[in-house]
């Protein structure tokens, strides 16, 4: 394990070369929360809101223009040492994240630390691409990961992981299991993180008791996106009125779906749903998901699993709610078990 706190280990990752480890399915060691941050709200709020004292912004951003004229931009954090050949990543943020969202600032400190190359994608109108594009990201933009990946390879020609979070989580496995024939060789491995995989049974989720706080949440954030991208893009396609109510339902069904040409939300659910490619996946990949997280439902997963094939690993945690994973001190260099999972998963070197 690289640890980015150890001034000799940091320099020795970056001066070794890293090797794929292609051991198959990664080992996923258990994870101990502190007594006082028990469940799966507490670590669901403490994974969003625990104190940040974030590595400051040093990446390159890359710009990448889609086919159909929009663009997102990639942030390039490039270790010195690195060259071709050598491990890479791209990490994507979840609903309402962007590249400085802390989990994904966090991974590619540590894994820049580790000589991997990252790149972390600000999905369309997100981040540094707020002004670039003229539609929205939404749970099922794989042709825009798929643009993505191919920009990425040929800037890097390496080997390339891909990580998703929550909602990205999603796009990543839809876009594997989609069109496997079109997924580059080069993509050697891939992790979805609380990956809603039925996007339908998630928002309904929603809906139940104290789970609609992260419902108004969402729709909260959501809306002060949309308000600012009018700001800037007033050409851009808007639809008359307004939500029924602020759920997220009701934003997508009034926003996100038809803008995104699915006509309203439940299309939109049912069509992008990457429960429906998982079957046909043939790149390793791992799903790590918790057993009380209160957004995604882990019966889901279990109803679903057997269906898969070998290849795709289902690594269920008893607690961490939904991207919390906020541990006991003293097992991993820090608190954030979640990180050193994903640093152990891209970063795997042989001694």
């Amino acid at each position: 394990m690289c640890n980015t706190q150890s001034a000799p280990l940091r320099v020795a990752a970056k001066q070794r070369s890293l090797l794929i480890d292609f051991r198959w399915p990664p080992a996923i060691p258990p994870f101990f929360p502190p007594l006082w941050l028990r469940g799966g709200h507490v670590q669901t709020l403490a994974g969003a809101f625990w104190p940040k004292r974030l590595p400051a912004y040093r990446a390159t951003p890359r710009p990448v223009k889609l086919d159909d004229g929009d663009m997102v931009v990639i942030h390039d954090d490039c270790p010195p040492d690195w060259q071709p050949g050598n491990a890479a990543a791209l990490l994507m943020h979840g609903l309402s994240g962007c590249h400085l969202s802390p989990l994904l600032v966090r991974l590619a400190h540590k894994l820049s630390a580790c000589g991997v190359r990252v790149f972390r994608l600000d999905l369309r109108g997100c981040g540094a691409g707020l002004g670039l594009a003229q539609k929205p990201y939404h749970a099922g933009c794989s042709n825009d990961l798929a643009q993505v990946v191919t920009a990425v390879l040929a800037w890097c020609a390496s080997p390339l992981t891909l990580v998703g979070v929550s909602l990205s989580g999603n796009i990543l496995l839809k876009y594997l299991g989609e069109a496997p024939d079109r997924v580059p060789a080069d993509v050697v491995r891939a992790m979805a993180i609380n990956p809603p995989i039925d996007l339908a049974r998630s928002v309904a989720t929603l809906d139940r008791s104290v789970n609609r706080w992260y419902d108004r949440h969402f729709f909260v954030q959501l809306t002060r996106h949309l308000h600012e991208r009018r700001r800037q893009l007033p050409d851009a396609p808007f639809p008359a009125g307004a939500p029924r109510s602020r759920r997220l339902y009701d934003f997508d069904d009034w926003y996100t779906a038809p803008v995104s040409g699915f006509g309203n939300a439940a299309t939109y659910y049912a069509r992008c749903s990457a429960m429906q490619f998982l079957p046909h996946v043939r790149v390793p990949t791992a799903i790590l998901t918790a057993r009380d997280d209160p957004l995604v439902p882990v019966a889901m997963f279990e109803e679903h699993s057997s269906a898969w094939p070998s290849n795709v690993h289902l690594a269920i945690v008893d607690g961490g709610g939904h991207v919390g994973y906020i541990a006991r001190r003293g097992v991993d260099p820090d608190v954030h078990w979640l990180d050193w999972r994903v640093v152990e998963f891209v970063a795997r070197s042989t001694e």
